[in-house]
């Protein structure tokens, strides 16, 4: 286990750090992207990879661009994804029955804050803070950039994830129900919460 001190500080994601972005945004997602890369696999593809490929796009939320990481012998053990948002006022075409419906409702309500899409670390180096350094990193740029809060969506049934946005400042804003999807376990409710810069 790293001291605090020793934690290397964030460094921008590259490409070659896709494989490790996916297994991220899926522990990040409690399972809910594996299942939509399923969705799209090819005959014979594995949803990570699906997940891989889409970390490598140069835009779109869940790309590299957007990531930042914290790496152990140039891997990345710990990343955030994150962005200002921009809400565009179209229809959304989003089956109110898919399991990410309730997800893009409480985006929907963020604003126009810096929205952190994923934080996740590998379970061999979590408790040594690399979640609270990537967190403090996005929240000066998004100061920089101008935003004026920060969002994010976890699983209410996420205890230390939600423990650690509260003991930053986060507070929960809204809710909404989880829509099972296979193997989805026990996710309680997502629950938007924010942070005002």
């Amino acid at each position: 286990m790293l001291a605090f001190e020793q934690i290397p500080k964030p460094i921008p994601a590259s490409i070659a750090h896709s494989a490790e972005l996916a297994y991220l945004v899926n522990l990040a997602g409690e399972g809910l992207p594996y299942y939509l890369w399923s969705q799209i696999a090819e005959p014979g593809e594995s949803p990570f990879e699906v997940g891989r490929q889409r970390a490598c796009r140069e835009s779109g939320g869940f790309s590299y661009r957007h990531a930042w990481v914290i790496e152990q012998e140039q891997k990345a053990v710990s990343a955030i994804v994150g962005y200002p948002l921009q809400h565009e006022e179209t229809e959304s075409e989003t089956d109110a029955t898919s399991p990410i419906a309730p997800l893009l409702e409480l985006e929907a309500l963020a604003g126009a804050s810096w929205y952190v899409n994923v934080l996740a670390t590998f379970k061999d180096f979590r408790c040594q803070g690399m979640g609270s350094l990537l967190l403090n990193h996005v929240e000066q740029l998004a100061i920089d950039s101008g935003c004026r809060d920060m969002s994010l969506i976890v699983s209410s049934n996420n205890t230390s994830a939600r423990k650690l946005y509260q003991s930053l400042g986060y507070q929960t804003r809204a809710c909404r129900p989880s829509i099972p999807f296979p193997d989805s376990g026990s996710i309680g409710e997502w629950e938007l919460m924010m942070k005002a810069l």
